[in-house]
């Protein structure tokens, strides 16, 4: 019976997996554990490999998008508040705030579960 050997550990995949497990439960976190784990991908980029460099760059990069998508989003539902106290509509922008801020929690995850998948596999994101 033969073994394979393992590939060599490589500067920064450890804190690569770390933030991709932080990111999947940021879940029941209320994205506390997403922000620990942005910072994190910020501090170990500098002396990571380049497999790792390049899934935390993709951690920092979806961490962003992420981010600035649901300031998006809260303005959008601000707005149908706003205008349903003001004028008695603005369902639908609320709606379409809490519709697009639950497919960007599922693309998140989405996101960071085949991220996991990579690095695992030793695949650069």
């Amino acid at each position: 019976m033969t073994t394979t050997p393992l590939p060599p550990s490589e500067p920064g995949r450890t804190s690569a997996f770390l933030v991709y497990v932080l990111f999947l439960l940021s879940i029941p976190s209320a994205a506390i554990f997403a922000l620990l784990g942005v910072i994190i991908a910020l501090a170990a980029r500098d002396g990571a490999g380049p497999l790792a460099r390049s899934h935390l760059d993709y951690q920092i990069r979806t961490w962003f998008t992420s981010f600035w998508w649901t300031i998006g989003f809260l303005l959008l539902a601000g707005l149908g508040v706003l205008t349903a106290w003001l004028f008695g509509f603005g369902f639908l922008l609320m709606g379409a705030a809490a519709l697009g801020g639950f497919i960007l929690f599922l693309w998140f995850t989405i996101v960071s579960f085949f991220g996991l998948l990579a690095l695992l596999d030793n695949r650069p994101k």
